[in-house]
């Protein structure tokens, strides 16, 4: 399957001029034996490439490997996506025209950063896909010591050959049908804070998350069914929901209150510190206590009432003193006070008639089960006690408008 991309690209509806990096999307078999003539399609052939591995992907992907004028191989252990890491790599770089990143998460920002900072082309080639990070800009990276997610290079061209991506263990395909599922709730959110903020809103960009997801719950529910894995369908899944990221320029209609259980565990505030799993498994949690809570919630008829900010006191004692100041500087110009809160009130029903397109709680716990997901606090270390504050605590790491954030500016 091969996607060009320039079908997402020019004047939209939404009043906005798309633009794409990406220029060319390829999930194949057997797909590297045509790699030289995809760097051609996309007019990146015969320029000189550094192509960036880490030890353990270097060995197991042997016989795959491809053309390099400069072969970069990082240690694996102990690799992470951090400035010192990646700047310390790009000293060893031989006046590349473009980087190439074959492998991971953590390898895509060595090659993204990098390319980003040198203004040169960057290429993918993922070797699984159990998140939708490889087709957007979005670099998740430690900066100064602070973990950010800032706007750097998208990949020219993504190479996934599915016979690479076929060797993933299953733990991996499973987090990749999380990362996608969270989209009916990432969805929702986006529609309701249209509804009640204004917010823009691109129905081009939310129907290629909701194409990503479409195609994801199909192969979902086969793999439920007969335990078969269509490596395909979900790649490409990830790789147009990773798109959607650039189009927007942001991870609005990928990311919701759902996403935001990956950051906490990554943040180990007090009472989460044993807290732990891999980026898929924390948003399948985040996931199933929305859907949980957004039915709840649907069952109610709320009243509106005052904005007051986040409270030092209680940022305090939910995150502690190491992670105080950038949760009150995240929150210094709260969405939920640039609008009335009656306007939720007001369009209520229709926020009601969003979360009916929501499956159904006990839907959503028989798939995750059939696909061997983890979507319980005690699946990733949280203690099931806290399972009724964990969303009110990770909605206040990003100053974007959830059903979950806007409930501080509700009754029921």
């Amino acid at each position: 399957m091969i996607m060009n991309c320039s079908q997402y690209v020019g004047p939209c509806v939404c009043g906005k001029d798309h633009e794409l990096e990406t220029k060319m999307v390829v999930v194949e078999y057997d797909a590297l034996s045509r790699f030289e003539e995809y760097m051609d399609a996309v007019g990146l052939g015969g320029k000189r490439r550094t192509v960036v591995y880490d030890s353990n992907i270097y060995a197991l992907t042997e016989g795959k490997h491809v053309k390099a004028d400069q072969e970069i191989v990082l240690p694996a252990q102990g690799l992470r996506s951090e400035d010192v890491l990646i700047e310390a790599m790009m000293e060893r770089l031989d006046n590349p025209e473009v980087l190439v990143a074959f492998g991971a998460g953590t390898i895509m920002d060595f090659g993204r950063y990098p390319a980003y900072k040198l203004g040169i082309p960057f290429v993918a080639i993922p070797t699984l896909a159990s998140s939708d990070g490889f087709t957007a800009s979005i670099c998740s990276v430690i900066l100064q010591g602070q973990k950010k997610s800032i706007r750097m290079k998208a990949p020219a061209l993504v190479v996934t050959d599915l016979d690479i991506i076929k060797g993933a263990p299953v733990r991996l395909v499973s987090s990749g049908v999380n990362d996608i599922l969270a989209k009916y709730i990432s969805l929702v959110d986006w529609k309701i804070a249209t509804l009640v903020s204004g917010e823009d809103y691109c129905p081009m960009v939310a129907g290629l998350a909701q194409e990503a997801l479409d195609i994801m719950r199909a192969a979902a529910d086969k793999m439920a069914a007969t335990g078969e894995i269509d490596h395909e369908a979900m790649t490409m899944a990830q790789m147009k929901s990773g798109l959607t990221m650039q189009l927007w320029h942001d991870s609005r209609a990928a990311s919701g209150a759902e996403h935001l259980m990956a950051h906490l565990v990554e943040m180990k505030p007090p009472r989460f510190e044993k807290a732990e799993g891999i980026h898929g498994e924390c948003v399948g949690v985040g996931t199933f206590a929305c859907v949980k809570e957004y039915h709840r919630l649907a069952k109610l008829r709320p009243k509106a009432k005052p904005f007051e900010p986040l409270s030092g006191d209680w940022v305090m004692e939910k995150f502690g003193e190491r992670l105080y100041d950038g949760i009150m500087k995240e929150n210094a110009h709260d969405v939920l006070g640039t609008f009335d809160p009656q306007n939720i009130v007001d369009h209520w029903d229709e926020i009601v008639a969003l979360i009916d397109t929501i499956p159904p709680v006990e839907e959503m716990e028989a798939l995750y089960k059939a696909c061997g997901c983890k979507y319980l606090p005690e699946h990733i270390g949280i203690d099931p006690a806290l399972e009724g504050e964990m969303l009110d605590i990770s909605a206040a790491i990003r100053n974007r408008l959830t059903l979950i954030r806007m409930k501080r500016v509700l009754e029921f």
